[in-house]
C-alpha cells in the first residue's frame, strides 16, 4: 500500500510558499514601497485637491553593492482633502539582500493613510514567488523576461497597520502551484514577532488525477524557529486519511521542509481491504534528497492494527516506517514493549489467537502493499491462546531468543521460527505445566491463521510434572525433533525419541502422546523398560522386583490405566520369565497382561518344571514350553489361561488341548527366582491329547501336578492307548512322568494298576 509522499510534500511547499509570500507581500507593500515612494518620488504640490502627481516612475533601493527591490508604478497620486495617497499599477520585484530571491508582488490599485499609518489594497494583490539560484553570480539583477512556474497568490482587502506592523486580510486568501492549489479565510502578519497567522479554513487540494487533500482549522508561521504550524489537520488522500491536532513544519533557512512533527490524537487509517490504522500521541517525517520521505517514527506508546482477511492489532512505544524508492514503505521497525497479536479467522478446528512480545520487531515489506517477512531484536515471547479453551485460562508461551516470520501472499503470518534456545509451556489450570525446550522450533500457521503445527528440532526435551503434588514421577521425553499438533494436542518425537513415564521408559523410531489424555503410540523398533517394580511374594510371573522388558514394532499405551498393547512381533520377559506373541497387551498396575496370535504365529511362554518331589522348587528341573493362540494372565491369581490350539511340550511331553490353565508357584518372599517361573499345575480341558513317548493318552479333562508328577485324565471316557499293551479306558486315568505305571479307575470297581511302555 505506496504513501504518496510526492504529494504530501506538494502540500507542504504549497503551504510554506503561500505564508512566505504573504509575508513579503505584506512587508514589501507596507513598509517600504509605499513610504518610500510617496516620500521620495512624489514631485511637488498640484492643484488643489491633487495635491502630488508622478507619472511613469520607478525606484530602487541598493545595499553593498546588491540591488534589494525595485518598485514600478504607472502613477502615484496624493490628494489634499484627505490627505491620502493612491498608486496605480504596482509592481514590486524583491531581489533580497544576498541577491538571491526574484519575487514579485502586483496589484492595480493601493491607497496609503500617513496620518492612520494605515496601507490599503483597494482590490485584488498578486503575488509571484520564484526562487532565482543565479542571483549569488551577479552584483545586480535584471528581472527575467517571464516567470517560469511562479507560486501564485491572489487576495483582496489587504490592511497594514505602520504603527502596530500587523497587517491583516479579513477575506480569502488563494494560491496555486503547478501542482496544487489552496486557499484559506482570514490571515494576520506580525512585523515585530515575524509571525504570519491564517485564521480558519486552510485547505489545499493536490494533484490532478489522484487528489490528495489537507484541512486544517487554522495555521501559523514562525521565523525563530523556522516553521510551520497547523491545527487540527486532516490529509485525505484516495482511501487513506491521517490526522492530528497539530503538525509543525521545521524548516532549513532556504525553506525545504526537514522534518514534519505531528501532535495530539494522531491517527492514520486506511479504508483499503487491509484496513490499516495507527494512533500515536505523536508522529515524526524526516524527508531526504530530492523530496523523498526517508523515515516515518510514531512514539509514546503506538497502536496499530489490519482489519483485512486475518485481523491482527498490536501497540509499542515506538513505530517506524523506513522507506524505500517511490516512496513505498520498504520497513517498519516496532521496538520498545512490543506487542503483536493476530486474530484467526474462519471456523477451523482449534483456533487461537497468537500474541508476539518483545524489545523489537522489524518487518519488510513487499512492493510496499504488504507484510514479507519480520524478525524480532532480543528475545521474544509467543502465546497461543485458544478461543474456545478446554479449561478457561488455558494458553501456551512460545520463547526463543530471536523469532522469525514469514508472511504469505495476503499479509498473513504463515510461518515462525524461533532459536536459540526456544521453549514451549503449555499452561492448563489446574494441570502441571508441560514444558518442552530445543535448540530451535517453527510455529506453521493455518491459512484462517490458527496454528497448524509446532516443531522443536536439536536435542529437545519435553518435561511434565505429577498431578500428585509433592509425588515423584511425571513425564519426561527426549528426541532431535518434536512435532505438537494443536488439533489433536499430541506431540510427536523422532531422531532416538525416549520417553520416561513415571517408573516406565519408552524408546522406538518414533514416538507420539497426547499431552491431555496421556494416550501415546510408538512405531519401529520399540522398546519398554518398566522399572521400579515392588517384589510381590504372592505374585509368579510378573512378581520380581527387577524390570520388565517389552519389545514389539508398535506399542499404544493408555496412561490413566497403565495399560499398553505391543503388537508386530512382541515379547515381554522379566528375568527368566518370557512371553513372545504377535501382539501383547500389558497392565503395569494390575500385573496383568493379554497376548494374543495365530495359528501360525502363536503364542510361546516358558516355565520351569521342577525335579520330582521338590516341593521348594530349588532342585534341579526341566523347562516346558506353551503355545496357543490367545493367552490372559493375572499375576495376582498365578494363573495363566492358554486357549486356542494349545499346546505345552517339554521332557519328552507334548500336551494339546482347547484350553488349558497354567498354576504357577509363588515367586516366595525375594519376589525373584534364578530361572522362570515354577509350574505348579496344568489343567487342560476340550479335546485333550497327551503324548508320552509312544503311549498317547486323551480325554476331556487333564489335571497335571508338576511336584508328584502325576496326568489324572477324566472325562470322554479318558483312554490310553499303547502300541505294546493295548488300550487301557475307564472313569479315570492317573499315570506318572517318570515311570510307565497307570491307575484305571472306574465306576463300581476298584483300582486297577497297569504296566505300559515309554520310549526314554
Amino acid at each position: 500500500m505506496p504513501i504518496s509522499i510526492s504529494r504530501l510534500r506538494l502540500w507542504i511547499v504549497a503551504v510554506a510558499a503561500l505564508m512566505v509570500l504573504i509575508v513579503a507581500g505584506f512587508y514589501v507593500h507596507a513598509r517600504l514601497q509605499v513610504r518610500r515612494v510617496l516620500k521620495e518620488v512624489a514631485p511637488a504640490r498640484l492643484e488643489k485637491d491633487v495635491q502630488q502627481s508622478s507619472e511613469g516612475f520607478s525606484f530602487s533601493k541598493s545595499e553593498g553593492g546588491h540591488t534589494l527591490f525595485t518598485i514600478r508604478a504607472s502613477q502615484a497620486v496624493q490628494y489634499a482633502s484627505s490627505d491620502k495617497a493612491t498608486l496605480k499599477d504596482v509592481t514590486i520585484v524583491v531581489f533580497g539582500r544576498r541577491s538571491n530571491r526574484f519575487d514579485q508582488i502586483y496589484g492595480s490599485d493601493f491607497e496609503y493613510d500617513p496620518r492612520a499609518g494605515i496601507v490599503a489594497a483597494r482590490g485584488e494583490v498578486h503575488i509571484d514567488l520564484q526562487g532565482n539560484a543565479e542571483g549569488l553570480l551577479s552584483p545586480d539583477q535584471t528581472p527575467p523576461r517571464e516567470l517560469r512556474n511562479p507560486i501564485h497568490l491572489m487576495t483582496t482587502g489587504l490592511v497594514f497597520d505602520q504603527k502596530t506592523g500587523i497587517a491583516r486580510v479579513e477575506g480569502v486568501v488563494e494560491f496555486r502551484v503547478p501542482q496544487a492549489t489552496g486557499r484559506a479565510r482570514g490571515a494576520t502578519y506580525d512585523s515585530h514577532t515575524n509571525e504570519l497567522t491564517f485564521d480558519s479554513q486552510v485547505d489545499v487540494q493536490l494533484g490532478h488525477e489522484k487528489v490528495t487533500s489537507l484541512h486544517a482549522a487554522r495555521g501559523k508561521v514562525t521565523k525563530d524557529p523556522r516553521s510551520i504550524i497547523l491545527a487540527d489537520v486532516v490529509i485525505t488522500q484516495e482511501q487513506r486519511k491521517i490526522t492530528g491536532q497539530q503538525v509543525r513544519l521545521d524548516l532549513t533557512d532556504a525553506n525545504d521542509i526537514e522534518r514534519a512533527v505531528l501532535t495530539g490524537n494522531v491517527a492514520l487509517t486506511d479504508a483499503s481491504p487491509s484496513g490499516l490504522a495507527v494512533h500515536a500521541p505523536q508522529g515524526e517525517l524526516f524527508l531526504g534528497e530530492n523530496n523523498t520521505l526517508r523515515t516515518a517514527l510514531f512514539t509514546g506508546g503506538v497502536r496499530f492494527s489490519s482489519q483485512g482477511s486475518n485481523p491482527a492489532e498490536g501497540d509499542s512505544e515506538k513505530l517506524q516506517l523506513n522507506f524505500g524508492g517511490n516512496n513505498r514503505v520498504q520497513q517498519v521497525v516496532a521496538s520498545d514493549h512490543v506487542r503483536l497479536r493476530q486474530m484467526p479467522s474462519g471456523a477451523q478446528k482449534n483456533r487461537q489467537q497468537a500474541e508476539l512480545a518483545c524489545d523489537q520487531l522489524t518487518m519488510d515489506m513487499a512492493g510496499g502493499a504488504r507484510l514479507h517477512h519480520g524478525g524480532t531484536g532480543g528475545a521474544a515471547q509467543l502465546t497461543l491462546t485458544p478461543l474456545e479453551p478446554r479449561v478457561p485460562g488455558e494458553h501456551a508461551i512460545i520463547t526463543a531468543q530471536q523469532i522469525q516470520a514469514d508472511f504469505d501472499d495476503q499479509g498473513r503470518i504463515a510461518r515462525m521460527r524461533g532459536e536459540p534456545d526456544s521453549r514451549i509451556v503449555a499452561v492448563v489450570p489446574g494441570e502441571p505445566d508441560k514444558v518442552s525446550s530445543g535448540r530451535r522450533l517453527t510455529v506453521n500457521f493455518a491459512p484462517g491463521g490458527g496454528v497448524a503445527d509446532v516443531i522443536q528440532e536439536g536435542n529437545v526435551r519435553y518435561e511434565e510434572a505429577t498431578a500428585v503434588p509433592h509425588e515423584a514421577g511425571g513425564r519426561k521425553a527426549f528426541g532431535e525433533r518434536a512435532r505438537y499438533s494443536p488439533d489433536d494436542d499430541s506431540l510427536t518425537l523422532t531422531g532416538s525419541p525416549r520417553v520416561q513415564d513415571g517408573g516406565m521408559t519408552l524408546t522406538a523410531d518414533s514416538i507420539r502422546f497426547n499431552r491431555h489424555t496421556g494416550e501415546a503410540f510408538a512405531q519401529g523398533s520399540v522398546k519398554t523398560t518398566y522399572s521400579e517394580l515392588r517384589p510381590d511374594p504372592n505374585g509368579a510371573l510378573l512378581a520380581g522386583g527387577e524390570p520388565v522388558h517389552v519389545t514389539a514394532r508398535a506399542a499404544s499405551m493408555q496412561r490413566k490405566s497403565s495399560l499398553a498393547r505391543y503388537s508386530g512381533g512382541a515379547r515381554l520377559w522379566q528375568g527368566m520369565n518370557a512371553i513372545e506373541a504377535p501382539a501383547i497387551e500389558f497392565n503395569q498396575q494390575r500385573r496383568s497382561m493379554v497376548a494374543e496370535g495365530t495359528a501360525e504365529k502363536p503364542v510361546i511362554s516358558v516355565f520351569a518344571q521342577p525335579e520330582i518331589g521338590n516341593k521348594s522348587g530349588n532342585g534341579k528341573g526341566t523347562t516346558v514350553v506353551v503355545r496357543a493362540t490367545h493367552l490372559s494372565y493375572l499375576d495376582s491369581e498365578r494363573r495363566a489361561r492358554y486357549t486356542g490350539d494349545v499346546r505345552a511340550t517339554g521332557n519328552g511331553m507334548v500336551l494339546t488341548a482347547g484350553l488349558a490353565d497354567i498354576l504357577l508357584q509363588p515367586a516366595g518372599q525375594k519376589g525373584e527366582q534364578s530361572g522362570p517361573s515354577q509350574l505348579d499345575q496344568i489343567i487342560a480341558q476340550e479335546g485333550v491329547i497327551l503324548q508320552q513317548g509312544e503311549r498317547r493318552a486323551s480325554g476331556d479333562r487333564l489335571v497335571y501336578t508338576a511336584a508328584s508328577g502325576t496326568f489324572v485324565l477324566t472325562g470322554g471316557p479318558p483312554q490310553l492307548v499303547d502300541p505294546a499293551q493295548g488300550t487301557v479306558r475307564g472313569d479315570s486315568l492317573t499315570f506318572y512322568r517318570a515311570d510307565d505305571r497307570v491307575v484305571v479307575e472306574s465306576s463300581g470297581s476298584s483300582r486297577t494298576f497297569t504296566q505300559t511302555h515309554i520310549s526314554r
